[in-house]
């Protein structure tokens, strides 16, 4: 393990926006339990899929939508109050 001093672009929570020292751009840490959701929700539209139920597969994809798309909000403000231009 290494000890490295990471930029806080945001409170901590359960995704924070931090920079890591000799890279151009932050990145989101996801907490390890929020990150499992995130595989468990899009394993549910891939089981819906399997199984031809396109209600549910449409369900589950629209949370897991959902949640990426706050993630990449959150990601997008704390670039923007800090004045750093998007990577994309």
């Amino acid at each position: 393990m290494e000890r490295v001093e990471a930029e806080l672009f945001t409170d901590g929570g359960n995704n924070a926006v931090v920079r890591l020292p000799g890279r151009r751009f932050p990145g989101v840490l996801i907490q390890g339990d929020s990150l499992r959701i995130l595989r468990s929700d899009l394993a549910q539209v891939v089981d819906a899929c399997e199984r031809s139920d396109p209600a549910e597969a449409r369900d589950s994809g629209d949370l897991v939508l959902a949640a990426l798309d706050a993630l990449l909000t959150r990601y997008e403000d704390a670039l923007h109050k800090h004045g750093i231009p998007r990577p994309y």
